[in-house]
């Protein structure tokens, strides 16, 4: 679930964004191209409701790294209101999900752009079946 909530926060970006700005993924050791966005999930809670109900709180954070290092806070502030929009709302496997707990800081010129996709999701039990069952009877007398 996770992984489908990324990709949609990425083709959010993409929409939002344009292919100008790179999506990463994944850590990259050097290498990294400007203006690029880094997103990943802090610490994914799951809590058991009724049945095989449980609820998911997934925080994401995405890191803007600006294209002008000079006008660094600027940038990143203009880039955060625009995500506020865009990230409102995302389509998750044809489900509508909508952003909560939304903020951002700028430490050391990369925004870190914090937001909840919480969700319920459902466990698919299947009953298990029985084989049949035949029974002779006879009776005495």
């Amino acid at each position: 679930m996770i992984n489908s909530i990324i990709e949609s926060i990425g083709v959010s970006l993409n929409a939002e964004f344009g292919d100008e700005y790179i999506i990463y993924t994944e850590s990259i050791e050097q290498g990294l191209s400007e203006p690029c966005f880094f997103l990943f999930c802090i610490n994914p809670t799951s809590r058991v409701f009724l049945k095989n109900r449980y609820f998911r709180e997934n925080q994401f954070c995405i890191q803007y790294f600006p294209d002008d290092k000079d006008r660094a806070k600027e940038e990143c502030n203009a880039v955060a209101e625009r995500l506020f929009l865009c990230l409102e709302y995302i389509t998750v496997t044809g489900d509508l999900v909508r952003g909560t707990k939304m903020k951002y800081e700028i430490i050391d010129g990369v925004l870190n752009f914090f937001v909840n996709y919480d969700l319920f999701v459902y466990k698919v039990v299947t009953p298990d079946v029985m084989e049949e069952i035949s029974e002779n009877v006879t009776m005495k007398g």
